[in-house]
């Protein structure tokens, strides 16, 4: 359990139950939270490209800045679409990280902060 790595699994774990706990509660849109969940994978066609290119594009997508700014700005002017894609943006990087698909080095696909895939 002393494990960063097992510890990093943990949170991501326990933040994806939040978001889902959160999302159930705030009684936001269930088919908008399926019909989303997946698509910030499509920042992996940046791969067609080159490593370098892919792992910006991935990474620019499964990092935590782009959800906290799009909730902040949900919450200041009460924009619940806002809020609800910020959620599920977040929920969908938590996935990931639980499944250790962590950020990615411009060597390859499979070389993650987390693990080599």
């Amino acid at each position: 359990m002393n494990s960063p790595k097992t510890m990093l699994h943990l949170e991501s774990l326990a933040l994806l139950l939040a978001t889902l706990v959160a999302y159930q509660q705030l009684g936001l849109n269930g088919w908008l939270f399926l019909a989303l969940l997946f698509v910030p994978d499509a920042s992996m066609v940046g791969y067609l490209a080159n490593e370098r290119i892919g792992s910006m594009t991935y990474n620019m997508v499964h990092t935590f800045l782009g959800p906290l700014v799009l909730v902040g700005i949900g919450l200041a002017g009460e924009w619940e679409l806002g809020i609800s894609i910020a959620l599920i943006w977040v929920t969908h990087i938590a996935l990931d990280r639980t499944l250790g698909y962590g950020l990615k080095y411009p060597t390859a696909f499979k070389d993650t902060h987390l693990q080599r895939v």
